[in-house]
């Protein structure tokens, strides 16, 4: 793992980055929201940090980290799903070492938030028999899942409790920060307890280029530039010699596929059928594309004949696998044109959709 985190720290040193700049992303609203949620804390009898599941380090608001740690707190560790089960309980028993509640969720699933929800009571059991309102906050960086988590608290609370207030729901959007308004939401009665919605914020300056680039990679690429966003991806897996791993899967895919196509090729209608399946289903569709990616950057890594040690070489690999899934992703090229804009972006709507499969991205503190 020590060599994986020097590498890591070396693909967000490579020279693709070296024009683009720190990473840096912090709007007017959110200077005021940063004020704005100091005050609410001291009011806050629970804290729910919600981070990324993939970067449970970098997606932290480090500014924030000395007031929370002084608060009743839960590390919510969303978008479990996206991320390697395997390594994330590592990840779990991490933070119990160092006596920080921790859970790891997705804001989607009502049995997860439910979860979340009698770990959040377990920890106020105390203050309720003493408070008759009680106020838990939501804080975490931009596109992290808050509002998502918001909404799905509103729907098994309105389940569990008899509120009789009318709940409007959190703002939910593709974009990053669109809740820019500190909202309080109730979520029971007897004691009312009202959960604080919040505005995403990142820290001013992001001094740290890896943990930046890590940010812009899960939760936000239009301010540091899709193709760098993409050419750090390529830098990851390659280092970590990820598509390599994907070759038995993709041949294991090959097979399955090649079996089926054999008992249907027999029946003609079952063969017309299973045509129109694959020419409807999107499912389908983007499996396959899922397989031609992996095996692209599987084949490219093995006909590579470079030293990816050498950074200048593993840049070449990178050009020559963003040229390869250029025609994956059927992008035309246009003459003297050698950007990868298009391919970086359907690159990075895979990865992020969980497509190319779970990851964790950041290192265990203790394993670096």
């Amino acid at each position: 793992m020590r060599g994986l985190t020097r590498a890591a720290k070396r693909a967000g040193e490579m020279a693709f980055n070296a024009g683009g700049g720190a990473v840096n992303w912090f709007p007017g609203h959110m200077a005021a929201a940063s004020r704005a949620i100091r005050d609410r804390l001291k009011l806050a009898d629970l804290v729910i940090e919600v981070r990324d599941a993939r970067i449970p380090l970098s997606s932290a608001n480090e500014d924030l980290q000395p007031v929370l740690a002084a608060k009743r707190r839960i590390l919510a560790l969303n978008k479990k799903d996206l991320a390697n089960p395997n390594i994330m309980n590592r990840w779990l028993n991490h933070f119990k070492s160092r006596k920080q509640d921790c859970i790891s969720i997705n804001a989607h699933s009502s049995s997860s938030v439910n979860q979340l929800l009698g770990l959040a009571e377990l920890k106020l059991k105390e203050a309720i028999s003493k408070e008759p309102t009680l106020l838990i906050m939501v804080v975490g960086v931009p596109n992290v899942g808050k509002s998502a988590l918001i909404n799905s608290i509103h729907r098994i609370a309105t389940s569990r409790f008899p509120v009789h207030d009318k709940n409007k729901r959190a703002t939910v959007g593709p974009l990053p920060g669109v809740t820019q308004d500190i909202a309080g939401y109730k979520i029971a009665s007897q004691p009312s307890i009202y959960v604080l919605d919040t505005p995403g914020v990142l820290v001013p300056s992001i001094p740290d280029m890896e943990t930046g680039l890590k940010l812009a990679l899960t939760v936000k690429d239009s301010a540091v530039g899709e193709e760098r966003i993409a050419k750090y991806l390529l830098s990851l897996l390659n280092i970590r010699k990820t598509p390599l791993h994907w070759e038995r899967l993709v041949h294991r895919r090959d097979e399955l596929h090649e079996e089926t196509c054999s008992r249907n090729e027999n029946d003609s209608r079952d063969s017309l059928r299973r045509r129109r399946c694959l020419n409807n289903a999107d499912a389908l569709y983007v499996q396959d594309l899922v397989t031609d990616v992996q095996r692209t950057l599987c084949s490219t890594c093995l006909d590579f004949t470079g030293n990816t040690e050498e950074e200048s070489e593993l840049e070449s690999l990178i050009d020559m696998q963003l040229a390869a899934l250029r025609k994956v992703f059927r992008i035309p090229h246009k003459p003297f044109d050698e950007t990868h804009g298009p391919t970086s972006k359907k690159l990075l709507t895979l990865f992020r959709s969980g497509k190319l499969g779970p990851f964790i991205l950041d290192d265990l503190p203790d394993e670096q």
